[in-house]
């Protein structure tokens, strides 16, 4: 096989009241990608969660992960167990005594790479996250992996074009879009808006959404992959758990690049306005 092509995976799942039990679910799921043959697997925003930020409850700062911890060093295993990269996204409890909407991202060996913390943080009806988490404070990395040159925007960060730009212009291969959508009416605006993304700066983006769980919320899946050229690799999928496998060609990611240079075109010298 071309040393090019690499088959990535998002997990599309719902959650119950029981973290540890919802993690487990996820590994499963991780354990098919594996033998599907993915290489790197991403979970759905805050994964192993119930969607508290539905509503403000003080107790419910009891349920965040500090990193290292309990979920941070299962990951961990589970990455280096199967030598697959995995990023996984949790509701953080720093170092700092303050708390983030965080993806965690494991190399193929367990190594913790790092990590990225949600930038854009919404307030609106079933999304008080302002009550739960702090802006990011580590700005937009890239990641290194085995595999790929990984950049993440996590849900509400993806309607915000300047954080992709810049994971394109660090480098990045693919984007993962953990996220946490659950008005139907607002997919095609999703779709649109990573879309978008993809052909703008010249880069795979998968979209990984949750599912209806217990928490009642109509979160509808439809998770995704889109390639550098604006066309599905892998088609919206439905609202069904399930394993979304995408077989990309990173080579194309400097072919469509070369192909359309919108990120050398650029002129930031002009772009002051945008501070």
């Amino acid at each position: 096989m071309d040393n090019s092509m690499l088959t990535i995976a998002g997990i599309q799942m719902g959650c119950v009241a029981d973290p540890r039990a919802n993690l487990e679910r996820a590994l499963e799921l991780g354990r098919v990608a594996v033998e599907r043959g993915a290489k790197v697997i991403c979970f759905a925003e805050c994964f192993a969660w119930p969607w508290f930020p539905s509503q403000v409850d003080q107790s419910q700062f009891a349920v965040a992960e500090p990193v290292p911890g309990p979920l941070s060093e299962t990951i961990a295993a589970f990455a280096r167990d199967h030598q697959v990269v995995v990023i996984a996204p949790i509701f953080e409890r720093g170092d700092d005594a303050a708390y983030y909407n965080t993806a965690l991202v494991f190399d193929a060996d367990g190594i913790l790479l790092g990590r990225y913390r949600k930038n854009h943080i919404p307030q609106i009806q079933n999304y008080q996250e302002r009550f739960y988490f702090q802006p990011g404070n580590q700005g937009f990395p890239v990641f290194h992996t085995r595999y790929a040159t990984i950049g993440i925007q996590i849900s509400w960060d993806m309607f915000f074009p300047e954080g992709s730009r810049l994971l394109a212009l660090q480098g990045a291969d693919v984007i993962y879009a953990p996220m946490s959508a659950s008005v139907v009416a607002s997919s095609a605006k999703w779709e649109r808006a990573i879309v978008g993304s993809a052909v703008y700066n010249g880069v795979f983006v998968f979209r990984v959404n949750r599912i209806e769980g217990e928490d009642g919320l109509p979160f509808y899946g439809r998770s995704f992959c889109v390639d550098p050229n604006g066309d599905f690799v892998v088609e919206p999928s439905g609202a069904s758990e399930g394993v979304i496998l995408a077989e990309v060609d990173l080579g194309w990611v400097k072919t469509i690049r070369d192909i359309w240079p919108f990120l050398q075109d650029r002129r930031p010298e002009i772009y002051a306005g945008l501070t």
